[in-house]
C-alpha cells in the first residue's frame, strides 16, 4: 500500500480558496514532466530573510533556509547573514557595485561582534571567535576582489564567509534548551539539533546509467541535513531508520517529476518477507506511527497532529518550508495526520509550479530537512532505482531513543 501522494491530497482544502480548474493546473501531477532543475543559485537577499515568498522571490537556497531555521540566533548574526547573502546574490548576477554595498552592510553587522559573542555559550566561545575571524578575513578579501573586478574569486570568498556564518549561528544554537516532545510521544525516538545523512542511489535494471544534463553517472551521491529543532520526532524517526539500515536496498517507488518517494516495505515484497498489510516500519509487531509535526516560523514548539489550517493559522510561513529542490517531506495518509511511518519523499521544487505558501504542502506535511549536496541529480531518479546505502554521517549522537518503560507502555 502506498501512502497518499502529497501533491494531490488537498482537493478539499484547496477548494476553499482555489477553483477546481486552478487547482488542477497547480497540482496536476500527470501533466508535470520530469525536468532537470536549474543550478542552485542564491535567491534575492530580501527573500532570504523570509521563510516563504512567491515567484522569483522564493528563497530556494537550502543552506540559507537551514540557517534561518536555527534557534537562538542573535539579531546581529541575522543582519550579518542578510548582508553576505545579498552580496553573494549580486556577485552571482555580476553586479559588483550592489554587491560592494551589501558587503558594507555585512561589515557593519560584523562590527557588533561583542553582542554576537554574548549569544554564544561559554563552551563554544573560542569556536565562535574563530568563525568571526574567518568572516572578517574573508570579507576583506571579497572587497579586494570586487575592487579588482575579479568577481568569481569574490564570490568564492563570500561563500567561505557564509560557511563561517553557519558555524557562528550553530554555536549560538548549541545553547538552545530544546524541549522534549509531548509525553504522549515518549515511545518514539527524537532528534536534538541536526544530523547529516549520506545516501547512494544506483540505477534499476531497466534504467541503465543516470543521465543528468547529458552527464552520465553510474551512481548518485546526495547529502541531506535533517532538522530536529523544528521536527524532532520526524527527523528522529528518519535517523533511527537510517541507522538501522531500513532503507538500504529499497527501491524508489514513485517518481513523477513532482516528487521522488520511497520507504514503503510492502512494495518490496519479493523475497523480503514484508507484510503487504504493513506499509511502514514494524516494531513490536506493530507499525510505528509518528504524528504530523509542523512548525510556524517564530514559534518555539511544533504543532502536533494538526495542520496549520486545523490550528487556525493557514497561510502562515513554515519554519522549514518546501522551498528548495530536494526538500525532504514525510508521507502520510490524506485524512489521518498521525499515519506517517517510514515513507518519505524529495520534493522536486519548482517555484513556478509550486510557489511557496501556495504549494499546499507547507503546514500540511512535515518538511524535516533539505538536500544540501547533489540535489539536482534527483532529476533523473526513476521508479525502480535502488538506495544502495543510507548512513548517518554526523549527528547520530543527537538521536534520543525511548526508554524501556516508554516502549512497554506503547506496547500495551
Amino acid at each position: 500500500m502506498r501512502l497518499t501522494p502529497p501533491p494531490s491530497t488537498f482537493a478539499g482544502a484547496a477548494a476553499r480558496s482555489l477553483s477546481a480548474a486552478a487547482l488542477a493546473a497547480l497540482l496536476s501531477v500527470s501533466s508535470i514532466t520530469p525536468s532537470v532543475p536549474p543550478a542552485f543559485g542564491p535567491a534575492a537577499a530580501q527573500a532570504k530573510e523570509l521563510a516563504s515568498g512567491s515567484g522569483s522571490r522564493v528563497n530556494k537556497d537550502p543552506i540559507s533556509l537551514l540557517r534561518l531555521a536555527l534557534p537562538r540566533v542573535s539579531k546581529e548574526a541575522r543582519e550579518l547573514q542578510a548582508g553576505l547573502e545579498e552580496c553573494q546574490d549580486n556577485l552571482a548576477r555580476l553586479n559588483g557595485q550592489v554587491a560592494s554595498s551589501a558587503l558594507q552592510k555585512a561589515k557593519v553587522a560584523a562590527g557588533k561582534s561583542g553582542a554576537m559573542l554574548k549569544s554564544v555559550p561559554p563552551a563554544k566561545a573560542a569556536e565562535a571567535q574563530a568563525a568571526l575571524d574567518t568572516i572578517n578575513a574573508a570579507m576583506d578579501e571579497v572587497g579586494a576582489k570586487i575592487a579588482a573586478s575579479r568577481q568569481g574569486e569574490a564570490l568564492a570568498a563570500t561563500e567561505r564567509a557564509l560557511g563561517a556564518v553557519t558555524q557562528l549561528q550553530e554555536a549560538m544554537a548549541s545553547g538552545y534548551a530544546q524541549p522534549s516532545p509531548p509525553k504522549e510521544f515518549a515511545s518514539l525516538p527524537y532528534l536534538k539539533g541536526r544530523a547529516t545523512v549520506d545516501l547512494v542511489l544506483q540505477p534499476g535494471k531497466e534504467h541503465g546509467q543516470f543521465d543528468v544534463e547529458g552527464k552520465l553517472y553510474k551512481q548518485l551521491e546526495v547529502k541531506m541535513v535533517v532538522d530536529g529543532y523544528t521536527s524532532p520526532i520526524t527527523a528522529g524517526n528518519f535517523v533511527d531508520l537510517v541507522r538501522r539500515g531500513f532503507y538500504n536496498g529499497m527501491h524508489i517507488q514513485r517518481s513523477d517529476g513532482f516528487v521522488v518517494q520511497t520507504g514503503d516495505p510492502s512494495n518490496e515484497l519479493e523475497g523480503s518477507g514484508a507484510d503487504a498489510k504493513k506499509n511502514g516500519y514494524v516494531e513490536g509487531g506493530k507499525v510505528r506511527k509518528i504524528p504530523l509535526e509542523v512548525m510556524v516560523r517564530g514559534d518555539k514548539d511544533p504543532i502536533y497532529s494538526a495542520t496549520f489550517d486545523d490550528d487556525g493559522r493557514g497561510g502562515y510561513a513554515a519554519a522549514m518550508p518546501f522551498n528548495s529542490y530536494g526538500a525532504l517531506g514525510m508521507a502520510r495518509e490524506e485524512y489521518d495526520p498521525d499515519s506517517a511511518s517510514s515513507q518519505w519523499f524529495w520534493l522536486l521544487f519548482d517555484s513556478d509550479l509550486t510557489p511557496a505558501g501556495k504549494n499546499l504542502l507547507d503546514g500540511r506535511y512535515a518538511c524535516f530537512g533539505y538536500t544540501v549536496d547533489g540535489a539536482r541529480l534527483l532529476s533523473d531518479v526513476k521508479e525502480g532505482d535502488i538506495i544502495a546505502s543510507a548512513k548517518v554521517s554526523s549527528g547520530e549522537s543527537n538521536l534520543v531513543l525511548p526508554t524501556a518503560p516508554a516502549l512497554a507502555v506503547a506496547a500495551e
